[in-house]
Parts: structure tokens; C-alpha cells; sequence
């Protein structure tokens, strides 16, 4: 699928579809800020707030230390590698896990400045990082942020509290626009290397890229990942506005479409749903949530069912 700015080359045609820049200056930034945090906090409510408590309280236990063994240790509690390599009985010794490490993965290319009806995906991605950040944080987890398009732009490591909450929210938004590619593997990678304990990964992005399965399966075996998809109605089905020419922001080739035609609509739209059921089993095989966003609708209330689906499967 083509991920599109649309440029309407009919002159008889007075309106069109746009993208929103995000070069914004610091007075900007700071009253978008301030909104979305009014936005967020009008968002969250005590029953969001307790369905994220109820899927994401943290893993119980998680491993310390091995120690020679005692008289009256649970002999299911032997370490038998370490065991086998000293020649001694070893015994694991857990700790309590209290807290939780969440890691937002926010796709910044060059498609995600693509939007319409005043809202672009990469408001839309930044206003849902503000919203799951805020009720991470009164969870009293810790909160991180990648920033990646075809390379990864920002790391901010997972930190506690509000200040780090409302960095990892000013740097979604200060995002200068890129007309840069999306490379999901090499981001994959990367937190891979930097992130050694288990996390949970909002994984941001329209996913308009190919090649990430391998990784991306991998990825899930050691985190618990869940895909968070951003698209436009645009992107599914073209409107009937005539000869418009199609620009993709991350290779920068164009093309002349005629969308007065119902057959060239029609096989546009076949090929996005196409794509989108790939990325579907994608996530499928890899036992990966999957929690769709639009930029035309409210989406609270999707992150509610989210987490409710999430605690029912856990009971």
C-alpha cells in the first residue's frame, strides 16, 4: 500500500487532502503539550486505570541469585546448571518484582506525518504514548521512549515519575518531520540490545514495512509486545476526488492515479486490506496484542477493551 500525501492536480478540485508538519517552535510545543495532558487527564478515569492494573501488575517474582543449598530448601528450587558446573547443590533465590518497566517504541517516519481531517497519525500516536504513559505512571512503573524511522533517532531510558513522563511526551511531539523510511527491524534490534529485562513494548506505528518477522517474533519471546497501529481512512480507501497525484513522503516517488475510476479504487482498497491482513498474522503467529487506531476516532475506549481482553485471558 501506498502510505500517501495526497496532492490534488485538478484544478477544479478546492479542497484536498494535507499533512500536518510537525516543525513546531518551543511556544508550540509547549501549549501542545499542555493539551494533551488536559486531553489525557479528561481520558483516563478510575476504571482505565484499574483494567491497567489488572493486566500489568508487574511479573511476581523474578530470579536474584543462586546460593549453595541449605537443609530444608525446596529441592524444586535447584539450580541444576549452576549445580552441575560447581559440583555443588545450588539452590535459586527469587525477589518480589514490584514494578514495571514500559517501553514506548514511536514510529517517526515519514508516512506517519500523513493526515486528515485536522489530525495527523503522528499527533494521534502522541496523544495515545501521553495516554498509556500517564496510567503507566500511576502504576508507579517505569516509562521509556525509542524514537525510530529507518534508524533509531531518540532513546530516553525507562525512568519513574511524572518529569519523565512529561519528557517522554514533549520528545513525541518536538519530533521534527522526516521524509525518512520505516526500518521496524532495526529498532527491534536495538532496544533488544538495551532493554535486557523483560518489558512491556507499545510498539507505535502504521507498520508500513516489511522484512521485521523474524525480529519481531524473536522480540515477543522476551517481552510482552503490543502492536499499536495507526491508520487514516485515507489509507484504506480513496476518495472519488478525481486525478490526484500520490507522493509516498519516504521514497518520494509519485504517482498519477485517476480515483474517478471505481476499478482503481476498488484494487487500492483490496490491496490495503490485503496489507493490513498480513500484518495481522504477523502479530498472530507471534501471540501479539493488537490495538487499532484511527485518526478519525475516539480511541479510549479501544484501549479499555484492550486491557479487558488482556485480563480475561490472564483469569
Amino acid at each position: 500500500m501506498i502510505a500517501c500525501w495526497l496532492k490534488c492536480q485538478c484544478r477544479k478540485i478546492k479542497s484536498c487532502l494535507t499533512c500536518i508538519g510537525m516543525d513546531i517552535d518551543t511556544e508550540e510545543l509547549l501549549t501542545e503539550v499542555r493539551r494533551i495532558r488536559i486531553l489525557t487527564r479528561r481520558l483516563m478515569d478510575e476504571r482505565l486505570s484499574g483494567d491497567y492494573h489488572s493486566v500489568f501488575k508487574g511479573q511476581g517474582i523474578e530470579f536474584d541469585e543462586a546460593r549453595p543449598y541449605q537443609p530444608g530448601d525446596d529441592v524444586r528450587a535447584i539450580d541444576w546448571n549452576v549445580t552441575a558446573r560447581t559440583g555443588e547443590p545450588y539452590v535459586k533465590r527469587f525477589s518480589e518484582e514490584r514494578e514495571l518497566t514500559v517501553l514506548f517504541m514511536v514510529d517517526v517516519s515519514g508516512s506517519q506525518s500523513f493526515g486528515t481531517g485536522g489530525r495527523s497519525k503522528a499527533a494521534r500516536a502522541a496523544e495515545l504514548t501521553a495516554l498509556l504513559a500517564m496510567t503507566a505512571m500511576d502504576n508507579h512503573d517505569k516509562v521509556g521512549l525509542v524514537l525510530f524511522s529507518n534508524r533509531v533517532t531518540t532513546f530516553i531510558p525507562p525512568r519513574k515519575g511524572r518529569t519523565a513522563v512529561q519528557r517522554l511526551v514533549r520528545e513525541v511531539l518536538a519530533t521534527e518531520e522526516t521524509r525518512e523510511g520505516t526500518c521496524i527491524r532495526e529498532a527491534l534490534r536495538f532496544v533488544s540490545a538495551t532493554q535486557r529485562r523483560k518489558a512491556v513494548v507499545f510498539l507505535v506505528s502504521d507498520f508500513q514495512d516489511s522484512g521485521y518477522e523474524k525480529e519481531l517474533t524473536a522480540f515477543a519471546r522476551h517481552h510482552d509486545v503490543i502492536a499499536c497501529r495507526i491508520t487514516n481512512p485515507a489509507e484504506l480507501a480513496l476518495p472519488a476526488v478525481g486525478l490526484v497525484e500520490l507522493l509516498d513522503p519516504e521514497t518520494h516517488q509519485t504517482i498519477l492515479v485517476d480515483t474517478a475510476s471505481a476499478a482503481v479504487r476498488a484494487a487500492f482498497a483490496a490491496q490495503s486490506a490485503e496489507t493490513r491482513q498480513k500484518q495481522e498474522r504477523i502479530f498472530a503467529r507471534s501471540a501479539i496484542d493488537l490495538l487499532d487506531i484511527s485518526t478519525d476516532k475516539p480511541y479510549a475506549e479501544a484501549v479499555r477493551l484492550l486491557f479487558r481482553r488482556r485480563a480475561l485471558r490472564r483469569h
